[in-house]
């Protein structure tokens, strides 16, 4: 119980640091939200007008910086992330709320699978190592792992997308549909999913193939290893109860970080892609400076990631007893 209330306010204070530097990034950068406003308005905006738009942001010039700092942590304890000055008048928490799940989706799709592919096959080569299998999987392996992530998609989209024509190379689905869940929209999504998947399961295949081969190659020349081999257990049996059940806590930090990537979503392959989730908006925040949809994303990919990395230290608790000692 210490061990869990010591790492659950280490990472608070991860939290309020990575808020405090969220504050002050935007108001060290040249200009405002409500300057930004007026120049897409043609600069057709009294002063008084002006004012009221600094104070709705929170960036008045009438009020010190600890005021409002204050005001902006008493938001976020509301939930309030501020109003988007490129969705204008819309809320920032509205226009992630309509990003976030197809992140959410990409995301837990391409790290389900190649989880699930990459430690079978490193289980698997680390077994059979020194052999034919080892030998083509593993350095294709640290290939694709090698590999940049937009580079790969992007190689995807001229082949299999403007090539070939197989799979559509923007938007998360046909934006003639009305979204729904009716199958055509859910299969029109499915299929705009399939390639930009692929190109994320591509590359993370060869990261936890890595990590679970390695480990696993060290658990096996254990003794107990020897032992359960001498009492006569099937090969099966000491690979999977034995090996990679033991070798798998490394795999687990890999697993935090990976979850944690699932918020923040592949950046690089949603631009790419032009796929409509938190990396295309942050993306697109930032090329048109929108200051508070900016600061409402940074908080949602910095709570996304230490939330992974404390549930990544919740499980270490449940599979490694020596963690609970003090």
């Amino acid at each position: 119980m210490r061990y869990i209330l010591s790492r659950f306010g280490f990472y608070l204070i991860a939290l309020w640091g990575s808020l405090t530097i969220n504050f002050l990034l935007p108001r060290l950068a040249p200009g405002d939200p409500a300057s930004t406003m007026m120049e897409r308005m043609g600069g057709q905006m009294t002063p008084a007008q002006l004012n009221e738009l600094r104070v709705l942001y929170g960036v008045s010039t009438h009020t010190s910086l600890l005021h409002q700092y204050g005001a902006y942590l008493a938001g976020l304890a509301h939930g309030n992330l501020g109003i988007s000055t490129s969705y204008f008048p819309t809320p920032v928490s509205t226009v992630i709320a309509s990003a976030i799940w197809w992140t959410l989706l990409l995301g837990s799709i391409a790290l389900i699978l190649g989880f699930t592919i990459g430690v079978s096959l490193g289980v698997l080569v680390a077994w059979r190592r020194a052999t034919p299998v080892d030998s083509i999987v593993t350095p294709s392996s640290v290939f694709l792992a090698s590999v940049p992530y937009f580079w790969l998609a992007t190689a995807a989209v001229f082949l299999f997308g403007i090539k070939l024509g197989w799979f559509p190379v923007s938007h998360s689905y046909n934006i003639e549909q009305v979204p729904s869940f009716s199958w055509s929209f859910i299969s029109d999504a499915a299929y705009h999913a399939i390639l930009p998947a692929a190109t994320i399961i591509a590359v993370s295949i060869g990261n936890w193939l890595i990590v679970m081969r390695s480990t696993m190659i060290s658990v096996l020349s254990e003794d107990y290893i020897t032992m359960a081999t001498a009492k006569g257990l099937s090969p099966l049996r000491i690979a999977l109860s034995y090996g990679a059940r033991n070798a798998l806590l490394p795999v687990v930090t890999s697993g935090g970080i990976a979850v944690g990537f699932i918020v923040s979503g592949a950046l690089l392959t949603e631009i790419v892609f032009s796929y409509s989730g938190v990396g295309y908006l942050l993306y697109t925040a930032v090329e048109s400076l929108d200051y508070p949809l900016i600061q409402g994303l940074l908080v949602i990919i910095t709570i996304g990631v230490l939330a992974a990395n404390l549930l990544v230290d919740l499980v270490y608790v449940l599979l490694d007893p020596r963690v609970r000692r003090p």
